[in-house]
């Protein structure tokens, strides 16, 4: 990539950097997405697609294959912490903590770098994907019709990954980020003055007992290599000191990289806490909300993704997967793909993912449109 190219990116990412747009909220940057791609001349765009969303497509000659490229724009509800960087938030409580706004950047570097390539034949499908936090964005993408409407033989995405050296992409063999679920516990029972617990059923003794045992499904019914983990984040209940409430609510999410850990986990909480209820005499209900599935690349497409990888820069083949979900895995249940990390250097002072010192590392850029664009000319020429 030539260092005007370079700067331009920056610019952008800087820009999309100070002016987020929150989940469900990403139009302005939707806009900005919009105009770079018309000024690139693309003409197939289209706009507003499940809601926010933008595809892009890009054709070339008589070939009859098709690869889609998918990017997410959405920010975090996060207040910036970066005082003193002149592209930091200016959107109160509202910055991109994920580097979205590099994604969404790197997809249109990719885009420009397509154009200027001569070199392919077929179609490329630049998705700009709304609401990947949590706003259920690649699913409702999905249920709009978007493989029916832009076929694609391949998808393949990526995320800036904290801790990993600048520019380098790891690859993983199958499992690259967790399946997750959100749930609540419910226990009903009958309140009293604390004083006297005989004339209670106790919802706030079963919860306790609950909390511990839930450790017990992932550390004695899941196998160990399959991943899994459950955690209590919250706990409802109470009122007053001196009684005994009638209700206590648990809440809290589990995630797991093996499909059949999730059902075992599923199946485990609804066991424990149905078995607590009724040795403390309360009644239990369980609410459980899947979230996203296990992001697992394909094996034909996790190696076309190693090779164009290695074309680009060093390449890592050795880094375990991550519990962290990520709703690309929704696009990989309907076409094969795979989802890659770019280092984006060291993660010190803050430099997290969702931290509110977090800053995308304009340096990651080139590397980034560099693997898209060479992902999709290699998977267009039937790699």
């Amino acid at each position: 990539m030539d260092i005007a190219l370079a700067e331009t990116l920056t610019a952008w990412r800087r820009h999309l950097h100070a002016h987020p747009g929150l989940t469900l909220q990403e139009g302005d940057t939707a806009a900005f997405v919009v105009a770079r791609l018309r000024e690139m001349g693309v003409e197939e765009i289209t706009a507003d697609f499940a809601g926010h969303g933008v595809v892009a497509t890009l054709r070339r000659g008589g070939g009859n294959r098709s690869v889609g490229l998918r990017g997410d724009m959405d920010a975090l509800p996060i207040q910036e912490m970066n005082e003193g960087l002149a592209h930091r938030s200016t959107i109160p409580g509202v910055m991109h903590a994920c580097g979205h706004d590099g994604h969404t950047t790197a997809l249109l570097g990719a885009a420009r770098l397509l154009l200027e390539d001569k070199g392919w034949t077929g179609t490329v499908h630049l998705v700009f994907q709304p609401a990947e936090e949590g706003g259920g964005g690649a699913i409702g993408m999905v249920k709009a019709g978007l493989f029916q409407r832009f076929p694609m033989d391949r998808i393949f995405g990526w995320h800036n990954w904290p801790g990993l050296p600048v520019g380098t992409i790891a690859v993983h063999d199958k499992a690259v980020m967790a399946a997750g679920a959100r749930f609540d516990i419910t226990f009903d029972g009958h309140a009293s003055h604390a004083a006297l617990p005989h004339l209670s059923r106790d919802p706030m003794v079963a919860a306790g007992h609950c909390i511990v045992a839930l450790q017990s499904v992932v550390g004695r019914n899941v196998d160990p290599l399959a991943g899994g983990v459950v955690s209590v984040t919250i706990v409802e209940g109470g009122e007053a000191q001196n009684q005994i409430p009638a209700r206590v609510v648990l809440k809290g999410t589990a995630r797991w990289l093996a499909d059949s850990a999730g059902a075992t986990i599923k199946e485990g909480l609804h066991r424990v806490a149905h078995g607590i209820a009724a040795t403390c005499g309360v009644e239990a209900a369980v609410n459980w909300r899947q979230g996203v599935e296990v992001t697992a690349n394909h094996p034909a497409e996790r190696d076309l993704a190693a090779g164009a990888a290695a074309a680009v820069a060093p390449l890592r083949r050795d880094v375990p997967p991550a519990m962290t979900g990520e709703d690309f895995s929704w696009f990989l249940k309907e076409v094969p793909g795979a989802f890659v990390w770019i280092g984006n250097g060291p993660a010190e002072d803050g430099r997290e993912l969702h931290n509110p010192r977090y800053d995308f590392n304009d340096a990651v850029l080139p590397v980034a449109s560099g693997f898209l664009a060479e992902v999709a000319k290699r998977a267009l020429a039937g790699g």
